[in-house]
């Protein structure tokens, strides 16, 4: 039993995700290299002329940011729309579906266990009269479907409001130039929030031991049965094995 592999994923879906994953660290790179302001720099001061080096001055990084940009967001509309039966609406519907009393004990019993072992997790949340048992998940669980609706949130952001930076020198007045200091700032600001979802996703699946085979499914499409039955019972439970 222990060995049998399970069907998690697809190859579109496998594959949009890595090309998701790929325009996300080039955007994130060739943005902060954008960021010439050093108190601003929230990394290293060198970054921004290495990538103008790169690219062949700040212009030409703007311009590859931008049209690395368009590509990435063209591609999702695309994937949208033409698999809104197959996996837009059924992927909405699974992140945004919470049976709050469950997925609040997750968070909480999981965060704690992470840290400080399943033992220690037992005993603290006694104290708020809860057993020592994490909650049972779906194909998603409560912390993969909160990233996922804050990197969706966030992309929406950066998507509305690179478009207004993008189109300020050409189609906008003067007048409307508080509109585009706004867009900047919250831009920045979504771009710092995103990241942070995306640091806490990639140690939850790619370093964490625990969820090592969630990691590996993005390559082979698979999970161990016993993985699934364990982290995932609820989607376990209906899968067609």
């Amino acid at each position: 039993m222990h060995n049998r592999m399970i069907k998690r994923h697809d190859q579109p879906s496998i594959l949009i995700h890595w090309f998701n994953a790929a325009c996300w660290f080039f955007l994130l790179a060739t943005g902060l290299g954008l960021i010439s302001n050093p108190a601003l720099q929230p990394i290293v001061q060198w970054w921004p002329k290495l990538m103008r080096d790169l690219f062949g001055g700040g212009a030409a990084l703007l311009k590859v940011h931008i049209i690395v940009g368009v590509v990435w967001a063209g591609i999702w509309l695309i994937f949208i729309i033409a698999g809104i039966a197959r996996y837009t609406l059924p992927f909405l519907k699974q992140i945004m579906t919470y049976k709050l009393p469950r997925d609040i004990q997750w968070m909480i019993k999981k965060n704690i266990q992470m840290t400080l072992g399943y033992k220690n997790m037992a005993r603290m949340v006694k104290l708020l009269g809860w057993n020592g048992e994490i909650p049972d998940q779906g194909f998603y669980n409560a912390g993969q479907k909160a990233a996922a609706v804050g990197m969706i949130a966030g992309a929406v952001v950066l998507v509305v409001t690179g478009v207004i930076m993008a189109i300020s020198k050409v189609y906008l007045s003067s007048a409307q130039t508080p509109l585009v200091q706004w867009s900047i700032t919250i831009h920045y600001m979504a771009a710092a929030v995103t990241f942070g979802i995306l640091l806490i996703h990639i140690y939850m699946a790619a370093i964490s031991s625990e969820e090592r085979p969630a990691f590996i499914s993005m390559f082979t499409g698979e999970v161990p049965e016993e993985y699934a039955r364990h982290h995932h019972k609820l989607w376990y439970e209906k899968v067609d094995i």
